[in-house]
């Protein structure tokens, strides 16, 4: 049997990447394909696109057809800005619901799949989210969704944002909320194809959560999320603590998560199930497996 074909497009400009690697971190495209291989071993191949760069090749729908799944990073762009980096992105994913190939959107993924379909966002008048998004709740519809299949129904999320989704498309299901952010996840049909997205990172491990508080320093100081450089340089010291040992108990209690942060196989889950659910059925739809 062939492996299944995925695609993960980075919702990053090229400055934006070379950034993130500059303060310890990964390109969110590659740290997105490595655990999808690491998910799936031998199951998957991964292909990567870059629609925020300019002169970017682009695959078509016929392109697209050839994709058993489509993925989407995180982005730092504000979709509301508009410009090239970021209609380049809302005419890949919209020349995706033209195909039957399932969408997978994290954080930036999740709000440029809303605005594809016709949904809204804006900045969060609560301000930014960042580090672990707090008791992040199932819905009724959420419970019983095969994206949540294994997942606690109330349960902590690595997450970095100042934007959230405002309004759903018609047809979308409310999935997960929290204090922070009504739409923390949801399911959007659209044309020929279903979309699932989620506005937190299952896809980070600690370390990359520790480059992008390095690379927000001193903003996350003048928000007010610490009083000092000092105290976010030990915080930033502890998640790549947790990335060397993730059972650390005390770190655990000093920060309120558990397993569904802390545990790989928990905390990735959304796209493990996605890739069971939606992308292997679906290749098998299309006789490809």
């Amino acid at each position: 049997m062939s492996a299944a074909r995925l695609l993960v497009v980075e919702g990053n400009t090229a400055e934006a990447r070379a950034r993130q690697v500059a303060f310890g971190g990964q390109v969110a495209s590659e740290g997105y394909a490595q655990l999808l291989r690491e998910l799936f071993p031998g199951t998957v191949t991964v292909d990567i696109c870059y629609p925020a760069d300019a002169g970017a090749n682009l695959p078509d729908a016929s392109g697209l057809e050839g994709y058993d799944g489509i993925a989407i990073t995180g982005s730092s762009l504000n979709i509301y800005t508009g410009g090239p980096e970021i209609s380049q992105q809302i005419d890949l994913m919209r020349t995706a619901f033209t195909t039957d190939v399932p969408v997978f959107g994290s954080c930036w993924g999740l709000q440029l799949l809303t605005v594809a379909a016709g949904g809204a966002v804006r900045r969060n008048p609560r301000g930014r989210e960042v580090g672990f998004g707090r008791r992040i709740r199932m819905t009724a519809q959420g419970v019983e969704h095969p994206m949540f299949d294994g997942k606690p129904a109330v349960f902590e999320a690595m997450t970095v944002h100042l934007d959230e989704v405002e309004t759903l498309p018609e047809g979308a299901r409310l999935l997960a909320s929290n204090d922070h952010s009504v739409v923390q996840a949801a399911e959007i049909p659209v044309g020929r194809t279903v979309c699932w997205g989620v506005q937190y990172h299952p896809e980070y491990p600690f370390r990359e959560m520790a480059a992008i508080f390095r690379r927000l320093q001193p903003s996350l100081v003048a928000e007010g999320f610490f009083p000092d450089e000092e105290e976010e340089a030990t915080f930033i010291a502890d998640l790549e603590h947790f990335e060397r040992e993730p059972a650390n108990a005390a770190l655990a209690w000093r920060y309120g998560i558990d397993g569904a942060v802390i545990r790989k196989d928990i905390r990735t889950l959304e796209i493990a199930n996605w890739i069971t659910h939606q992308v292997l059925p679906g290749r098998a739809r299309r006789l490809r497996g």
